[in-house]
């Protein structure tokens, strides 16, 4: 795994960033532009492959659940933060919703 100064290490690949198949359709229709996980998947500055679509992570920061509001989750693709709750709660079983957990908010653009 790769490194990067201002940053922790890597506990993931970035091609793990999005994976879900409803996800990757919002991202290439530009309705997701964020995804929250519990590690580092990528850094600023690097680029990964959605059915042939390249994205640029544009933005990496340290945030909690609490930190989300609507427009965080509609960032997630997810019409409001309600929504992304019951969505995540669900995928994740045993997963209890705790407003100071924190993840890291990976932001990406289409790469132009």
């Amino acid at each position: 795994m790769t490194t990067h100064p201002d940053y922790p290490a890597k506990t993931c690949a970035i091609d793990r960033l999005v994976t879900h198949a409803k996800l990757v359709e919002a991202v290439l229709a530009g309705t997701k532009t964020e995804q929250r996980r519990n590690g580092i998947y990528a850094y600023p500055g690097e680029t990964f492959e959605l059915e042939g679509t390249e994205f640029m992570v544009t933005g990496l920061e340290r945030k909690t659940l609490g930190d989300m509001g609507d427009a965080e989750a509609q960032a997630e693709g997810y019409p409001n933060i309600e929504m992304y709750k019951v969505l995540i709660l669900r995928m994740h079983a045993g997963m209890e919703w705790d407003e100071s957990h924190l993840v890291w908010v990976h932001k990406f653009a289409k790469s132009a």
